[in-house]
């Protein structure tokens, strides 16, 4: 698997507008971090940008959720479903 980690840096404006997309969504604390990362996948069946968003809360458990779409194509209809999880 060469070449998951995409070099390009995605747009701060997009990884900003993600953020608080999933902190309205979830109701996440102030003290959740979240990180991004955009992944190339050239396995079968995968898609081939994946973002993973991670959430890391003090005393709380660390939780992912994964979208097959780049950071900047995210929208709130990608993060709704997530929220029945």
């Amino acid at each position: 698997m060469l070449n998951m980690f995409n070099n390009a840096q995605p747009d701060p404006d997009a990884i900003a507008r993600v953020k608080t997309l999933f902190t309205e969504a979830f109701q996440l604390p102030d003290d959740t971090i979240l990180s991004l990362a955009e992944l190339r996948c050239h396995e079968p069946d995968c898609p081939p940008i994946e973002t993973v968003i991670t959430a890391r809360a003090q005393g709380a458990d660390m939780r992912d959720w994964r979208i097959g779409k780049s950071i900047a194509e995210i929208t709130k209809a990608d993060i709704a479903p997530l929220t029945r999880d």
